[in-house]
């Protein structure tokens, strides 16, 4: 069985890995000729709509998926009129519009930030009347990891928040005074079955995931469980797919969702019984689902910018080091570690020892 990738990034290679001992193949488009993931299979280097490409790929694979969200959705549509694609064109389209996610949240009944659409300084000038301050101003499509947003704390910022944005469709959302962010992660196959893992709590700082920890037996689970199966459901979802969301005085309110996997379910490797990315291979090849049973307590650190000594991790114990085999830069996500614990309590010490190492070389 051959798995297409549209994208040839770390989690492009950590559903390699995960497939691997299933006896899967890989083929990944991407245009970097560096790509992480390229060693693990076929790496057709080119554009994402190259013609050429798209069709070697359709023809090869048995079925084609996504590491991430801004693939154009017209490609997904063409593979999908000559190979099976998972998650669909409909959910990457819903997925990469913040206004158009927004709105499916609404007419799902799932609670969001208040919003306004902004296409100039006098649109979001009129939002910001009703709005008020402060506020978040994010570009429609395109943006990740914080950028592509700027947060907006009186009048004096609009010119400028909305110059550094070029002219882009933007959308700008009400601050929300959250308790705490958590994340949700589940997974549907081909077949409908549906599995859910327990709720992330997660550290984002300058709008890229620091830290994520499993709660399992979470008190807001139930209700985060009711909110993603009501969007695996609409749009027929086939794949793994995270649910983002702040925790407000008891209640969730929903930030996005990635069709895909993603960064806070990286504990689930050695945290969970079957990890996000084993589970998204078995839900678009419409295999039996893993449980989602944590295995201790777990957490998860990534490395941004830069990398400590391999040697000062791993003497941290019950550590496991992922590297991307990326190179430094600057607000680049190059590598994370896992770690997990018979209690709360050794959790605790011993990822306040993986953090300390991450701050040292944090570059973002």
């Amino acid at each position: 069985m051959i798995v297409g990738v549209l994208g040839a990034g770390q989690l492009a290679r950590m559903i390699a890995l995960a497939g691997m001992p299933l006896g899967l193949e890989f083929i990944f488009l991407d245009p970097s000729a560096d790509a992480c993931a390229n060693k693990l299979g076929e790496h057709l280097q080119g554009d994402y709509s190259d013609p050429v490409l798209l069709a070697q790929l359709a023809e090869r694979a048995d079925v084609v998926t996504y590491e991430f969200e801004n693939v154009p959705a017209e490609v997904a549509e063409f593979l999908a009129a000559h190979t099976q694609v998972h998650p669909s064109a409909e959910a990457l389209g819903v997925a990469q519009d913040r206004l158009r996610e927004k709105s499916f949240f609404h007419d799902l009944d799932i609670p969001t930030p208040a919003y306004g659409a902004v296409e100039s300084l006098e649109s979001l000038e009129l939002a910001m009347n009703t709005l008020g301050y402060p506020a978040v101003l994010k570009s429609r499509t395109q943006g990740y990891d914080g950028k592509g947003q700027s947060v907006l704390k009186s009048v004096d910022d609009l010119k400028f928040a909305w110059e550094l944005l070029q002219g882009v469709p933007a959308i700008v959302e009400a601050f929300v005074p959250f308790n705490r962010e958590v994340s949700i992660i589940a997974a549907r196959n081909v077949s409908g079955a549906i599995v859910f893992y327990p709720l992330s709590e997660n550290l984002h700082i300058g709008g890229i995931l620091r830290v994520s920890e499993c709660r399992a037996d979470d008190a807001m689970q139930a209700q985060a469980e009711i909110y993603i199966c009501r969007l695996l459901e609409q749009l027929n979802y086939v794949g793994v797919l995270a649910l983002e969301l702040f925790e407000v005085d008891g209640k969730l309110v929903a930030n996005e969702f990635a069709p895909r996997v993603h960064n806070s379910g990286h504990w689930t490797i050695e945290g969970a019984e079957t990890s996000q990315f084993e589970n998204h291979l078995r839900a678009i090849l419409n295999l039996p689902l893993g449980a989602t049973t944590p295995v201790e307590h777990s957490a998860m650190v990534n490395f941004i910018g830069g990398l400590p000594k391999t040697e000062e991790l791993l003497e941290i114990p019950q550590v496991h080091l992922h590297l991307y085999g990326k190179s430094p830069r600057k607000g680049r996500k190059v590598a994370h570690a896992t770690v997990r614990a018979e209690s709360l309590e050794k959790l605790s010490e011993l990822l306040s020892k993986l953090v300390v190492l991450a701050d040292q070389v944090d570059d973002s």
